[in-house]
């Protein structure tokens, strides 16, 4: 990472720390990321995006260590599987041992991965901490794939607009349970 990049990250993580929303890239499409303990920032993605805070939010982290709390209810085999999936395209659905219900949408699990995209783990590193992470587009409209696209829609309605590009994935994560549920079919 060079100086300007560090530069871009830092004040981008400065923007999140003051309840503040960022635009910034993932794996296949474009993301919407806040602090998930912080309700007003949720409160903004979620109007920006026009969903319902009853459906949840998927939340990213830098490392698999950044969700211990979740994995200390699984069985070996389980963690196994999801660090052989981190970092990637794959998020879990697994207990929630410390999210807010505006995260959760109200359920006793969150959604949680560890991406397979340098600049997303890097902003939450240097955030210290898990950042909620949803697809930069609408609700009910396709996810956006492109930088353009999604300073298009949201611009105007975000704190600040990371530089940088996806990782060529087609699409967003696939969803799993631990139990073998496919929620949602992936890139």
């Amino acid at each position: 990472m060079n100086s300007s990049e560090r530069w871009h990250l830092a004040q981008a993580t400065r923007v999140l720390r003051r309840g503040g929303v960022v635009l910034h890239a993932t794996e296949g499409v474009w993301g919407l990321a806040c602090n998930p303990y912080d309700p007003l920032a949720v409160a903004t993605i979620l109007h920006l995006k026009g969903r319902s805070i009853d459906k949840g939010l998927i939340v990213i982290g830098a490392d698999v260590e950044t969700f211990s709390p979740e994995l200390l209810s699984l069985s070996d085999e389980q963690v196994g599987e999801l660090r052989a999936s981190w970092p990637g395209p794959v998020t879990w659905v697994l207990p929630s041992k410390r999210f807010p219900a505006w995260v959760t949408g109200g359920r006793s699990s969150v959604a949680v991965r560890v991406p397979a995209h340098d600049q997303a783990r890097a902003l939450c590193a240097a955030f210290a901490g898990p950042l909620v992470s949803t697809s930069a587009n609408l609700s009910g409209q396709p996810p956006t794939r492109s930088r353009i696209g999604a300073i298009a829609v949201f611009k105007s309605h975000v704190d600040y607009v990371l530089a940088g590009e996806t990782s060529g994935f087609s699409g967003p994560s696939e969803i799993r349970t631990l139990y073998g549920e496919l929620i949602r079919s992936g890139a």
